[in-house]
């Protein structure tokens, strides 16, 4: 998720969401979406629905959060957010699709989330593999963690929405100030979970299958990282150089290094400029 801003008291020009009214516009018609929860305060969205699934809750339920408190990345990193300044959502999914596939959740929703950013915001963006969402300057909008619980998932994005400059990292913006206009995050969220369940009912439905379902081709189209220069530090803190060649059928980045073709799971990749 985005790396971690400096925290602040929420403005009254920063307005609360509604679980009502979500639900309610989110819901009729919906075959995934049961409810919409929001809360003010809670220390991890996914640490939460992760629970929930181990307890044997149903697919479909949305829990949002004004303010996060021990929110998580990737790799174990922190992620806070000023209060209402972002959407912090995490979604609860029990896909009937091969283990190994699993991993292409992550990379659907960074579509979902740009398609519904470029929808509502008119904010140009891009993936980078992963698990980023990226404006064109290369600045991070947001990041994307996925947690399993037995045979259920629990997706969680955090996007910087109101965020103002004095609020971020040197590496993060939002999409206000992307965009130079107000954003309403009621309208990014339900466009969000829509291209969400679109895009998770068709994957579903051919046993996630990145191809057939259409996912691999979109996911290219919206991503900057294959095709580009990478470093990439690894979970044992080692780092391999290479060009970032390709998707692979579960999800795995491919990259060439000189010692050869590589297919990585995990890793925190960074674009190289200049090489």
């Amino acid at each position: 998720m985005p790396d971690s801003p400096r925290t602040a008291a929420p403005p009254a020009d920063r307005p609360g969401l509604d679980a009502a009214a979500l639900t309610a516009a989110l819901t009729p018609g919906s075959g995934l979406w049961r409810a919409v929860e929001v809360v003010e305060a809670i220390g991890s969205t996914n640490a939460e629905l992760v629970a929930r699934a181990a307890d044997g809750a149903a697919e479909g339920l949305v829990l949002v959060a004004e303010h996060q408190e021990a929110g998580r990345g990737r790799l174990d990193r922190t992620w806070v957010s000023p209060p209402r300044a972002g959407l912090t959502v995490s979604v609860l999914l029990r896909p009937d699709v091969p283990a190994a596939r699993r991993a292409w959740l992550s990379l659907l929703t960074g579509v979902a989330l740009a398609e519904a950013v470029g929808e509502v915001a008119g904010v140009r963006t891009s993936l980078k593999w992963p698990n980023d969402l990226l404006a064109a300057d290369g600045r991070k909008l947001a990041g994307i963690l996925a947690e399993s619980s037995g045979n259920a998932v629990v997706v969680g994005v955090g996007l910087n929405v109101s965020t103002r400059t004095d609020e971020l990292p040197d590496t993060g913006t939002s999409l206000e100030v992307v965009g130079q206009q107000p954003v309403d995050r009621t309208a990014v969220l339900l466009a969000f979970l829509r291209a969400l369940e679109q895009r998770y009912a068709r994957w579903s439905q051919v046993l996630g299958d990145p191809v057939s379902s259409g996912l691999a081709q979109d996911y290219l189209a919206w991503c900057s990282t294959v095709g580009a220069a990478v470093a990439v530090t690894m979970p044992d803190g080692s780092t391999l150089d290479g060009v970032a060649e390709a998707v692979d059928w579960d999800g795995r980045l491919v990259v060439r290094t000189d010692a050869g073709l590589l297919e990585l799971a995990s890793g925190d990749v960074r674009h190289v400029r200049g090489r």
